[in-house]
């Protein structure tokens, strides 16, 4: 199914009606280009054609999976469905893997599909959400498993894993192999995870917040330290680390340290101050290929705000006594590690930044780039073209007219590299494939595909790749 389900949408080939936010996006990066000519470099927030919140990113096997959140176009509440993976090699250019885990999912829930996290043990995936259940209308913890990063998640329980009528669990497995899992908002809370990692024993327990490990809050006598919800916990050259949403309303990203996972904490201050259109905000702390990175959510999108999130990152070090800098929030994101590279199949899902296109399930089971109008595009940052490319070939198909793919290089407008005609297919996923020669592609690059035709829908994208 689309990001966005339009019932019938695919039988004429006619566009409903414009998104308001496509058509903000178009208008802001009019504007991006009247102000900051030449190459954009605002990759902040790393997806844009569907809103993202509560970022919880695993490393594993040499890439970044990153799990969200999915805020609702024009949502007034936190209207959230199901969770999205995304997944990076090189923290700019990340692929959408879809929904594989959805409120359907647990036969048992009713609704809000809020922030989760996921970690890998016994050769599995294990996902701890906080979902309304049914039978008691509480926020409750479930677990989805999956024998690969990207899913499919089926519940591993058949119920809630936990349930204190509150949210936003994080997981934590310890160098000696004992599992912790932390969730809550307002208490904070904690079992002890069995090596089975959906069952543990004796019950939940709270972490006692007082000033000293939390900090002090002013002006709620019912909340007298700084927690407010959406724990983070790791362990960093022998410290714990607790990093969650501080205070409320709005929200600023504060952490403590302990000797041990369940402390005594130390509140050690602020590590993003309040910012970014959204009166929340969820961390996410990694490290990846020898550098540190801090994900966060904000409203910077166009239509943005505390119920239409988006999801970002930064890059960030350590001081030398292992405290956290101040990090502050920006539209450039993280710098790219390495460089990608266009002699091989690439995912068209695979993008640094995008105007109008949205993804979609494939009959053959991965995703494509699809509901493309005149005009959309897809960026990839920093392909390495080496001494030079020939040949650029993608994947399409189309139920319509089809269309033209532009290569052009560093810009929406950069050099033209190559044009490649699309034709109609007899239909959105009756693949085939289309190549163009291509010329002044060498030395390292932005690939900006740029989609031309005329009205309505033109056709999809699976996969492109360039020749040398």
């Amino acid at each position: 199914m689309a990001t966005f389900p339009r019932p019938g949408r695919r039988v004429s080939g006619a566009r409903p009606a414009p998104r308001f936010r496509a058509l903000l996006a178009v208008l802001g990066l009019a504007l991006l280009v009247l102000v900051a000519p030449g190459p954009a470099r605002a990759d902040n927030p790393i997806v844009q054609h569907v809103y993202t919140a509560d970022p919880a990113p695993l490393v594993y096997n040499g890439r970044v999976y990153l799990y969200t959140g999915h805020d609702e176009d024009n949502s007034t509440y936190f209207t959230m469905k199901d969770w999205r993976v995304w997944s990076s090699a090189d923290m700019v250019n990340w692929t959408d893997h879809g929904s594989p885990l959805s409120l359907s999912t647990f036969s048992w829930a009713s609704a809000n599909a809020w922030a989760g996290q996921v970690v890998q043990r016994n050769n599995k995936f294990y996902w701890y959400v906080p979902v309304t259940a049914r039978a008691t209308g509480r926020m409750s913890i479930g677990v989805a498993v999956a024998d690969s990063p990207t899913g499919p998640f089926r519940d591993a329980l058949g119920r809630p894993l936990a349930d204190t009528n509150e949210i936003d669990p994080t997981v934590f497995i310890d160098d000696d192999g004992q599992a912790y899992l932390y969730w809550g908002n307002p208490n904070l809370w904690y079992v002890k995870l069995n090596p089975d990692m959906i069952s543990y024993a004796g019950s939940p327990a709270k972490i006692p917040l007082t000033t000293a490990g939390f900090g002090t809050r002013t002006g709620d006598a019912n909340r007298p330290t700084l927690y407010e919800e959406g724990p983070w916990v790791y362990k960093r050259n022998g410290l714990y680390y607790l990093v969650f949403a501080a205070k409320c309303c709005s929200e600023f990203i504060a952490y403590s340290t302990a000797p041990g996972p369940l402390g005594p904490w130390t509140y050690r201050g602020t590590v993003m101050p309040t910012q970014g259109g959204s009166f929340t905000n969820h961390p996410g702390v990694i490290d990846f290929q020898g550098g540190s990175y801090f994900f966060y959510h904000n409203g910077a999108l166009p239509g943005g705000g505390g119920y239409t999130r988006s999801v970002a990152v930064e890059k960030f070090s350590y001081r030398s006594d292992n405290t956290i800098p101040t990090i502050t929030m920006t539209t450039a994101g993280a710098p790219q590690i390495g460089t990608l590279d266009p002699f091989v199949r690439q995912e068209a899902e695979t993008i640094a930044y995008e105007s109008g296109i949205e993804t979609e399930s494939t009959s053959t089971g991965g995703r494509d780039v699809g509901f493309i109008d005149n005009g959309d595009w897809i960026k990839v940052r920093g392909a390495a073209f080496g001494a030079g490319a020939r040949t650029f070939t993608a994947a399409v198909a189309s139920a319509a007219g089809g269309g033209k793919i532009e290569v052009r290089l560093d810009s929406t407008t950069g050099q033209l590299a190559g044009t490649c005609t699309v034709g109609g297919t007899g239909g959105w996923q009756n693949w085939t494939t289309t190549s163009c020669p291509v010329t002044g592609a060498s030395g390292t690059h932005d690939v900006y595909l740029r989609f031309t035709g005329g009205s309505g829908y033109l056709f999809n994208v699976d996969w492109w790749q360039f020749t040398a």
